[in-house]
Order: structure tokens, then C-alpha cells, then sequence
């Protein structure tokens, strides 16, 4: 494994760190720091330990692929792109229950989720995970499990963490909203993601899939049958 130390070291900086800075060692950080001495740190501690996970991944060796990726496991890959897109696109607009601390203690009324929110009450921390899943079906090698991997524990360990942190910022306004949308996406049914999200999301779904091999990372999604 001595090939993927710098991925590794990158991979469990990155999530130990977002995790570590997010819940137990915030409090005492923003006590010591002030808000923006804490926000400069931790965007600075995160770029460092994304910039080593993606160099390791660049270096790491690439090994043989777990199992091949054919045609139905692009298809498969291509649709979960499609659905993250989408939920990324719609979790830009805006969240209208407004889950922040300060919405309990002025009592301002949590609405009910519209667009993505009635999918996922994460919609961005699931579009992340399901590009992780995308990338290591058609891509089932140890260097991107182990960057993959990293993106979808980051991404659903820190939603479920960051749950119980608003239900004790906010209490029962967060529960409210909770009540209302789900965790797993499409827990409450089928639900549609609201026509800016629909559009915004193919568009980057399709931009994202062309710039694969401008970048050097090959033809990808529809473009491999284009």
C-alpha cells in the first residue's frame, strides 16, 4: 500500500478533519479564534487535505479494476450522475426551512420542503455520495475506493451527524422539517425536483460529462455512445 500512502493520508485528513472541526472541536476553536479566524482555518485545513487526496490519487498506481465496466454498468453510472446533478443543481437554490440556529430562537416559521428538499433534506451531501458511486462502478479500482470512498462517508456520516446538530440548534423547528422530507432520497415517495432543478441539473449533468475528455479522464456518460 506504500503506492497510496499520499491518498490515504489525503483521504483521512480530509474526512477526520471536516468531521473533527464540524462538531467536537468547533466550539473550542471559534471560542479561541473568533468565527472567521475558525472559517479561515478550516477552509485552510480542508484545501490542504483535498489538494494531498487528489495528488495522491493522481500518483497512486493503477491497479487492475475489481470488474469489468460495460455498457450496463456505464448505463447505471451515467442515470445516478443524472439524479446527483439534479439534486445538486436544486440544493443551490436555497433551503426554505431555514435550518439555522438562529430560526428557533426568533421563531421564524419553518415552511414546508419544495424542489430537491422534498427528495432528500441533503440533497447536496447525497449528489456527492452518488457521484462517489458512480465513479468507483466504472472505475472499481483501490485508488478510487479509497477517494470515492471518502467523499460518500464524508458525505453520509456528516449528514446524519449534522441532523442531530440542528435538532440542538433549533429543536422542534428542525423537527418539523425533518417530519417532512427524508433522509434516503425518495424515502416519502417520488417526488419532482422542480423544474430549475431539472434543467440546471441536465445542464451540468451534460457539461460535466463533456469536460471528461478535455480533462484527460476519457469519454464519459452519454458521450461513450455519442
Amino acid at each position: 500500500m506504500q503506492g497510496y500512502a499520499m491518498l490515504l493520508a489525503g483521504a483521512v485528513g480530509f474526512v477526520g478533519s471536516h468531521f473533527a472541526m464540524s462538531h467536537p472541536l468547533r466550539a473550542p476553536m471559534v471560542a479561541r479564534l473568533g468565527d472567521k479566524g475558525f472559517q479561515l482555518v478550516y477552509t485552510l485545513v480542508s484545501f490542504v487535505t483535498l489538494f494531498l487526496m487528489v495528488q495522491g490519487f493522481q500518483r497512486a498506481p493503477v491497479a487492475q479494476p475489481f470488474w469489468p465496466a460495460g455498457d450496463g454498468v456505464w448505463a447505471v453510472s451515467t442515470v445516478l450522475m443524472l439524479v446527483a446533478s439534479i439534486l445538486f443543481a436544486g440544493s443551490l437554490i436555497g433551503n426554505p426551512a431555514l435550518p439555522v440556529p438562529e430560526a428557533a430562537a426568533k421563531k421564524i416559521a419553518v415552511k414546508d420542503p419544495a424542489g430537491v428538499f422534498r427528495i432528500t433534506r441533503h440533497p447536496m451531501m447525497w449528489s456527492f455520495a452518488l457521484w462517489g458511486v458512480s465513479h468507483i462502478l466504472v472505475a472499481p479500482r483501490i485508488d478510487s475506493f479509497i477517494l470515492c470512498g471518502a467523499i460518500i462517508v464524508l458525505a453520509l456520516v456528516g449528514s446524519r451527524m449534522q441532523d442531530r446538530k440542528k435538532f440542538i440548534l433549533m429543536g422542534d423547528a428542525w423537527l418539523h422539517w425533518q417530519s417532512h422530507t427524508s433522509f434516503v432520497p425518495f424515502g416519502r415517495g417520488f417526488a419532482f425536483p422542480g423544474w430549475i432543478a431539472l434543467i440546471g441539473g441536465v445542464a451540468f449533468w451534460i457539461a460535466g460529462q463533456w469536460a471528461h475528455q478535455p480533462l484527460g479522464a476519457g469519454v464519459a456518460g452519454v458521450f461513450r455512445w455519442w
